[in-house]
């Protein structure tokens, strides 16, 4: 009955990925790769770019996000130090217990809502499988607390010389796409494999911070705020120019040491083109500088995820040039663009799907990336990591991405949103 169940399945999924083949246009060429720093899509639509995915068992458009990271821990020797918010994919897990297994030293630190004792996880979760291999695994409360904020780096180290980083979560809603939902293709997502023993070395630094001693000792990890805050570093990795912040920053210091700070000044090199992918929005001196460089001729479009971009608190709304009213009071410092522009919206992605990007692409040059985003959480509270590319090969890729988002995407404000602040607004007038 499982055999019948599965070859359904797989005709249901084939069927799919024709249907869906007849519907795209014409596919371009794979794009060559940075020789130190690779990008992936899980949205990637280039020719050549479709795998079978195991889970659902379909075949579907993109880069095998799953199968890149399970390639780069296979390659690890020695280590393996893994800080990610949440994990559930098996094959991924599996592959992990295999380096173990072999004698490598494997340490993972993830958020506390994620990190579910082993009598509430099947057989076939990638934590369960974790678990009951005993790998060492630490959440933010290791120090003691409740919990930081969230926990929401998404990396690897391997053998302290590479790094794999992004914005995906190592899920399967986050990756492949829901279980019960064969159209759904996962939130999109990207992922970096950067070979920098520098690099790494400055990402080890943050995941030592986290994990202290390790499980259940001295409770000496350093989450959130109690971690020391360090300026940007910047680096040359081949071609590229890098440069890495980790969050958060006091909001005792000035806003413009900050990430998100950082975002705004390396925005304010734009002269042509900013186009944004943002799962959030909601820093109002970010939406600031953009609205400068907007009145400065930069051509500005942002697509944002859709259960965000329409809030009253979304910097989207700024943008457009209206404002929502919450319980009849505004956002402190709302600063509704006198010029808005109209190329702003959101994704047309399948119902259940997000946009869970988090970059910004300047001239087709500069990449802001990583896991913030572009919310005061995200500077203040959580622990992320914040990336400043500079190489036009990989701005390439980050294009293709944008622009195959925005080709069918829904701009412009909503109906139902032009009528949810007329009905806002007279409710408070009253």
């Amino acid at each position: 009955m499982v055999k019948i169940i599965s070859l359904s399945l797989s005709i249901v999924g084939y069927l799919l990925f024709l249907n869906g083949c007849q519907n795209q246009p014409q596919k371009l060429p794979p794009l060559p790769q940075d020789s130190a720093i690779q990008v992936y899509f899980n949205y990637n639509q280039a020719q050549g770019k479709e795998y079978l995915e195991t889970y659902r068992n379909i075949v579907r458009h993109g880069d095998n996000l799953e199968a890149v990271i399970i390639e780069q821990i296979n390659s690890a020797n020695t280590s393996l130090d893994i800080a990610v918010q949440e994990i559930n994919l098996s094959e991924l897990a599996r592959a992990i217990v295999a380096k173990k297994k072999q004698g490598i030293k494997v340490r993972i630190v993830m958020e506390n809502n994620y990190n579910l004792p082993l009598n509430k996880l099947n057989n076939n979760h990638g934590l369960g499988i974790l678990k009951s291999a005993n790998i060492p695994i630490i959440d933010d409360r290791e120090d003691g607390s409740k919990g930081s904020g969230l926990m929401h780096h998404k990396f690897i180290i391997i053998d302290g010389k590479k790094v794999v980083t992004g914005s995906a979560n190592f899920t399967l809603s986050d990756i492949h796409g829901d279980f019960d939902n064969l159209e759904t293709r996962g939130n999109a997502n990207h992922l970096l494999v950067i070979d920098s023993p520098e690099l790494a070395k400055l990402f080890t630094q943050e995941f030592n911070y986290l994990w202290g001693d390790g499980v259940g000792k001295k409770q000496d990890s350093l989450f959130g705020l109690k971690k020391p805050d360090r300026s940007p570093k910047t680096l040359n990795i081949g071609d590229t120019t890098l440069t890495v912040k980790f969050s958060p920053t006091s909001p005792t210091k000035s806003w413009y040491n900050t990430p998100n700070g950082l975002i705004a000044n390396t925005l304010q090199s734009a002269n042509n083109s900013v186009n944004l992918a943002l799962f959030v929005f909601t820093d109002q001196g970010i939406s600031n500088t953009l609205q400068k460089k907007s009145l400065e001729g930069v051509e500005i479009k942002a697509l944002i995820d859709r259960n965000f971009a329409y809030q009253y608190y979304s910097e989207g709304l700024d943008l457009l040039g209206v404002e929502l009213p919450f319980k009849c009071k505004y956002q402190p410092n709302n600063n509704p663009w006198q010029n808005p522009i109209e190329t702003v919206g959101i994704p047309n992605l399948e119902k259940g799907d997000k946009l869970h990007h988090k970059f910004g692409l300047i001239d087709d040059y500069t990449i802001i990336t990583g896991s913030h985003n572009w919310s005061n959480a995200a500077n203040h509270t959580n622990d992320e990591t914040l990336l400043i590319i500079q190489n036009p090969l990989i701005a390439q890729h980050f294009r293709r991405e944008f622009d195959q988002l925005y080709e069918d995407a829904i701009l412009g404000i909503p109906d139902y949103i032009h009528r949810k602040i007329e009905t806002e607004t007279a409710k408070c007038q009253n």
